[in-house]
């Protein structure tokens, strides 16, 4: 066969994996994941039967704000992630109630190892950069020790776009809420976890924007320090 057939032939073959690669990957949008990210990391499968009673971790919880420099492992970055908007059924519903399953809540992860977005839709990350962004993030929220000493931070964003199609002016309100019900699991995971975690409301919005690329309408609401307490 000539040379002019087979190249193009050959290219139309690559390019035809290449599209049902993409495809495949489909739960991971583009305006799910704003900005350029290296890879999608596909984590652990959550622990269903943790050895602490919700009553322990209830009675255990406490604002813990300095952190040993011990890295979390990656079992329990997604157990923590799990516990905050994991997905729990085959019909997409979360740990954390939702008004109306709009689900407006984005998590982003910011480690010494960069920052990425966690994608309930497979439990996956999608890292997004390598920077560490903990000693910015600390700045820009009062330089807040526990930022930086937290070997993780779990942003939490809200859409009230998602909820307002439903819900209108009552959006901002209900996403406030859920933001609060995510926090708290994560927090409970924690202490189930033998960790430390403070939630941080102290901060500025826009810096918290920039530095994570958060997409339009998009709004910071919470920074969660997670790690072992010191």
């Amino acid at each position: 066969m000539p040379r002019s057939t087979t190249v193009p032939a050959a290219l139309a073959v690559l390019m035809g994996v290449l599209l049902v690669g993409v495809m495949a990957d489909g739960p991971v949008a583009p305006e799910r994941v704003p900005g350029a990210w290296r890879e999608v990391e596909a984590l652990p499968s959550p622990r269903l039967d943790g050895p602490v009673s919700l009553e322990a971790a209830l009675l255990g919880r406490r604002s813990v704000r300095s952190f040993s420099d011990v890295p979390l492992t990656v079992e329990e970055i997604g157990q923590l992630l799990w516990a905050a908007q994991g997905v729990t059924d085959d019909a997409g519903h979360r740990t954390a109630p939702s008004a109306g399953a709009m689900y407006p809540l984005e998590l982003d992860v910011v480690t010494a190892d960069g920052f990425a977005r966690y994608v309930p839709d497979g439990h996956r990350l999608a890292w997004r950069g390598d920077a560490d962004l903990r000693a910015s993030l600390s700045e820009v929220a009062q330089g807040q020790a526990a930022i930086l000493e937290a070997p993780l931070v779990i942003v939490i964003s809200g859409v009230p776009e998602r909820t307002a199609a439903r819900y209108g002016e009552r959006a901002e309100r209900y996403v406030a809420m859920e933001a609060g019900h995510a926090a708290q699991n994560a927090l409970l995971e924690s202490v189930s976890l033998g960790l430390g975690a403070v939630v941080v409301g102290a901060f500025d919005d826009e810096a918290v924007r920039r530095l994570l690329a958060l997409a339009d309408g998009e709004e910071p609401l919470y920074l969660v320090p997670i790690g072992h307490p010191r």
